[in-house]
């Protein structure tokens, strides 16, 4: 293990907001420390830590959850009236390019590293710097799906270290477009899933790159390349099902279907995921997200997906996959792949690996129903809600749908995140340029 026990040690790089070369990358040791910390970054609360999620969720929420905490940022997020000085936003896009830059630096720095770790390292270096472009590009661009993607504004892609002190908001690089940003993506985790083990879990390996090259795909609308990556990580991970489906959560260690975990652990504890969805009898915030009765509504009774929402009293309820802190967290799951690849083998009319029904009741069977005897698409779409509910997926799967979300149309401006006006001014706003209705 090339690693510290988990993502969320903490290391002491000085300055947080660099990478100073001379003090790091000298040996071997340091630039795993440095790998590590790009792993810090990333499970970060602002980040994979659950406010990427969050976002999604709130974004997307159209009548199905509520905001009710006091906290203005989220609100400005699920009421779609979002500031450009909104301090939430300001910080995830600060620790994302605080991961890449990390991951930049480690990259160019890789023959200090032994050789016969190199690739490993490089490999999940470029898969930690992908993950966070799909990520920001998702929030902070308009959707894929909209089209014009060569001329449509991504973000920043900046691919060399920033050193010695400076901080990486600094540099003058303009946004790509959103197709010059996807290809970036593209290329960094194809890349990493090339150089990394087969291992999966708290650590990057080439089944997690496949997952999230699922995603990207999905995005894409390119089915059979979602559907291959996908079959990749079905047939070849070997993760399964956990059954019932309330072990896929809140626990001690990955699950068997994990394909991406985060652990949080005493040591240092951020888990937004429990701060906002839990309740005080837990030791979060007194449930920020509330669930509506509209989304209960969608699960038959006997859905075991549905027993996993609970009362706190009074007729509010909470969702029990982020009850508790000092947990596992599942950023990418194996259900998530079958549903992926029977969606996409259901558009193509291909059976790539499975029948799209048989994947579909995979899942449907694993909450405690009897099989279906056929599926639509319409189908397939409806478990991947009901499965993948709360866990950030929402509104980048209403987007690519052409969705509308509590009335705005799947492409609105209200949809898109402003960049962070901290970083505009510190570009220039003639370079950063702005996204329109900001």
């Amino acid at each position: 293990m090339l690693f510290f026990a988990s993502w969320s040690k903490k290391l002491d790089i000085d300055p947080t907001q660099s990478v100073n070369e001379d003090a790091v990358f000298t040996s071997d040791a340091n630039i795993k420390a440095a790998l590590n910390g790009a792993y810090d970054v990333v499970s970060s609360g602002e980040l994979a830590g659950g406010d990427l999620q969050l976002y999604s969720e709130l974004l997307g929420a159209d009548g199905e959850i509520s905001w009710v905490g006091t906290f203005n940022q989220p609100d400005e997020i699920f009421n779609k009236s979002i500031i450009t000085t909104n301090s939430f936003v300001r910080d995830t896009w600060s620790e994302a390019y605080r991961a890449i830059n990390i991951c930049n630096s480690i990259i160019a720095n890789i023959a200090v590293a032994n050789a016969d770790d190199q690739d490993m390292i490089k490999g999940e270096a470029l898969f930690l710097r992908g993950y966070m472009y799909f990520e920001l590009v998702k929030l902070f661009a308009k959707p894929y799906s909209a089209g014009n993607v060569t001329s449509n504004l991504g973000v920043q892609i900046i691919t060399t270290p920033t050193v010695n002190g400076q901080v990486a908001s600094v540099h003058k690089v303009p946004r790509s477009t959103i197709e010059q940003t996807y290809q970036q993506v593209i290329s960094d985790l194809t890349t990493a899933k090339s150089l990394m083990s087969d291992d999966y879990g708290v650590y990057a390996g080439k089944y997690a790159a496949a997952g999230i090259l699922s995603r990207v795909y999905l995005q894409m609308g390119d089915y059979a390349k979602a559907r291959d990556e996908a079959n990749d990580v079905i047939e070849n991970s070997g993760a399964s099902l956990e059954a019932p489906y309330s072990k896929a959560f809140n626990n001690t260690a990955p699950s068997a279907e994990d394909i991406l975990v985060l652990p949080i652990t005493a040591q240092d504890g951020v888990n937004d995921f429990h701060t906002y969805w839990s309740i005080a009898d837990y030791g979060a915030r007194d449930g920020d997200v509330e669930i509506n009765q509209q989304h209960l509504d969608l699960y038959d009774p006997a859905d075991s997906r549905l027993a996993l929402f609970f009362d706190y009293g009074g007729g509010y309820f909470y969702s029990g996959k982020w009850l508790l802190q000092y947990k596992y967290i599942p950023l990418l799951r194996l259900s998530e792949m079958y549903l992926t690849r029977a969606e996409a083998n259901f558009r193509l009319g291909t059976t790539t690996g499975a029948d799209p029904l048989d994947d579909v009741n995979t899942v449907h069977e694993r909450a405690g129903l009897s099989a279906l005897a056929a599926v639509t698409i319409d189908d397939i779409l409806y478990e991947r809600h009901q499965e993948l509910a709360h866990e950030g997926q929402r509104i980048h799967d209403m987007k690519r749908l052409h969705q509308s979300a509590d009335g705005f149309e799947f492409d609105a401006n209200e949809l898109v995140f402003p960049i962070p006006q901290r970083e505009v001014d510190a570009v220039g706003p003639t370079i950063l340029l702005q996204n329109p209705g900001y």
